[in-house]
């Protein structure tokens, strides 16, 4: 199965970007993940929100026709535990689907058409986590349902 994590603008941030590479190393022994960049919009400061909104889902819009199934990580989003999103991988891996992206947002989330356009919403906390860091959580959470799926020792219940 490939996973591909799409985000807005690159990773800043050294540390972030060194936990990132440890869990992506990790997890090609279980599938191909791939993680895409879309360019982060320059001059955004005198921009209003909504044409910020409007363009990164254009480009947004523009991945998700890549992707077998396109799930949204959205504070709104459907909470998973650990085991419960394991499953959720493992339904799909079992039921033959080769293809998921994942879509982590500019700092204003997603325009409603990239919404209306996905497949689901996924929300890793009811807290809010910059659209850098939850690059590496939700890298370790990727490691970690795989681990789960493998039985392998990572995960303690």
């Amino acid at each position: 199965m490939k996973i591909t994590l799409v985000a807005i603008g690159k990773t800043s941030e050294k540390y972030i970007a060194e936990g990132f590479d440890n869990y992506t190393k990790r997890l090609s022994r279980y599938c191909r993940f791939d993680f895409k960049v879309l360019p982060e919009l320059k001059n955004t400061k005198s921009m209003p929100v909504e044409l910020q909104l409007q363009k990164e889902g254009d480009m947004i819009l523009a991945e998700m026709v890549n992707h077998q199934e396109c799930i949204l990580l959205d504070e709104h989003g459907k909470l998973y535990t650990s085991v419960e999103f394991a499953g959720l991988i493992e339904k799909r891996m079992n039921s033959g689907q080769r293809d998921m992206a994942f879509f982590i947002g500019g700092p204003y989330g997603f325009d409603e058409r990239v919404k209306a356009a996905c497949h689901g919403k996924l929300s890793v906390s009811p807290m809010t986590f910059s659209h850098q860091l939850i690059r590496l959580i939700f890298a370790e959470q990727f490691y970690r349902a795989f681990t789960i799926i493998k039985g392998e020792p990572y995960h303690n219940p």
